[in-house]
Formats: structure tokens, sequence, C-alpha cells
């Protein structure tokens, strides 16, 4: 159980914080006392939450490293320390209608087990270097840029908690998002790799597998399949912003001094 006001007087950064899961977790970590940097790509969206948590915004893509050091280093600088980075940014696969209705085809040919008139959903064949290169960029560059600029107050300090948001998918990987996938299992190595490394200083990195969210980033996403995965979920819905909130809360807090390197998948019992 997580102890209100423990995050007093601690420093908090999160990435793509402007809404869905990143801003959930700015009001959760401020609920309990932290001072918690926004980031975001799109200003508004920022200043909006930076707003709800009175916090401050910094601007940035997080695949640029020399922009996420300087914001770090300035958000350590003008509050004095740095107890917790959360690296929430993130995309999601665009959505591609004729693969959807393909995809949803060859589901029901495959119930009916008519397999040899599958036809192939070349997720893979058709997938750009560019496509790629940003998917990996965001999430997995992202992490590590975010990560190193934070161990450099972190370790000095003997303390510190990083929370990386990997996903089920990189657990359970599904077709037709394998460079999703990838990135998010790579997020998980990582994870374990850094937290190994830094234990000893006091500093915790930990990770969390989300599973399906209810946010504007699965907008996109075609009706009949979010059906679909709703009815693979054990309990019957997809998760509350909030709900994952909570564990990001646990794994910033003082509560999980124990934690490190460790995984917590939070699917709803889909892995």
């Amino acid at each position: 159980m997580t102890t209100s006001g423990a995050l007093t007087g601690q420093v908090a950064f999160i990435t793509g914080a402007g809404s869905g899961l990143g801003a959930a977790f700015a009001r959760r970590l401020a609920a309990d006392g932290a001072t918690v940097v926004i980031n975001d790509m799109n200003p508004d969206a920022a200043a909006n939450t930076a707003a709800d948590v009175g916090g401050d915004t910094a601007i940035f893509d997080v695949t640029d490293s020399v922009a996420f050091d300087e914001a770090v280093d300035k958000a350590a600088e003008r509050h004095g320390r740095l107890d917790i980075l959360v690296n929430n940014a993130g995309i999601a696969p665009p959505t591609d209608p004729e693969k959807v209705q393909r995809s949803i085809a060859n589901q029901m040919a495959r119930m009916e087990g008519r397999v040899s008139d599958m036809v192939p959903p070349d997720s893979t064949v058709d997938l750009s270097d560019a496509d790629w290169d940003r998917m990996i960029r965001v999430h997995l560059y992202g992490a590590f840029y975010g990560t190193r600029a934070a161990l450099r107050h972190m370790t000095p300090a003997r303390s510190g908690s990083i929370v990386n948001i990997s996903s089920v998918l990189g657990l359970r990987p599904m077709a037709g998002a394998l460079h999703y996938a990838t990135a998010k299992a790579g997020i998980i190595a990582f994870t374990k790799s850094v937290g190994q490394e830094v234990a000893p200083f006091g500093v915790r990195v930990n990770a969390v597998c989300p599973g399906w969210v209810d946010t504007p980033l699965l907008a996109p996403m075609d009706p009949m399949i979010m059906a679909g995965i709703t009815m693979q979920i054990p309990r019957g819905r997809m998760a509350r912003a909030e709900e994952l909130a909570e564990l990001v809360r646990f794994l910033a807090g003082p509560e999980s001094s124990y934690c490190n390197g460790d995984v917590f998948a939070a699917s709803g019992g889909f892995v």
C-alpha cells in the first residue's frame, strides 16, 4: 500500500505526459506530493497537464539526446534534485484499413478451418525502414536517452527511481506490430541490465508492461479488432489509465525499495 504524501519534496520527470497514461502518471505522483516536469511534443497538451499538477513543462522529442540531456539538467538545476523518471513517451503503429480487413478475414478463415484461403498480411514485407527506425527510436532510444540523463544525477546522489513503460506486447508479441513489440521487448532487457548495474548505488530501475489501456493512443484502431482483443482479456475490459498510475506510483516511491530490474505486467490476465 502506498503512503499518502510519501513523495513530498521529490522531483519527477515524465515523458509523453501531455495526455493518456503519462498525464495520469503525473496526476498520481503529484497527488502524493511530487513536483512534476511534464514532457511532450505538443506544447498545449503539456501546458494543460502541467497546470493540472502545478508542474513545469519540457517540450522536446525524446529521440533528441541533446534536448533530453538539457531538459533533465535544467529540471535538476531548477529544483535542486531529480528523484523520479518515468520513460513513458511512445507511439502506436499506424492503422492500415486494408491490412485490418485482411486480418479480420484471415481470422475468420482460421476459425472455420480454411487456412488455405488465408492471404499473407505482408506486415513485415511492407514495413518501411523509416517506420521501423522511428518506432525503435521513440521507444527504445528514448528510454536510453532519458535513463542516461537521469543517472548522471541519481547515481551521485545514490538515490532515485526510474520506471520504464514497456507493454504486454513486449512479453507476448502479436503479428502485425513487430516493430512495436520489438521496441517494447528491448525496453524489458534494457531495464534488467541497467537495474543490475545501478542497484548497489541506491537507484531503482523497473518496468511496467501495461495491457490494453483505454487511452487516445488506441482511438484509430478498428472497432472489430478492439472487440476481438477485449474478448481475450480475462477481466473482460481494457484498463483505465488511473489503474496503471497506481502501479507506477508504487514503483516510483519508497514502498518498492526492494524492486530493481523487475518487470510488472498489468494486463487484466492477458499475459
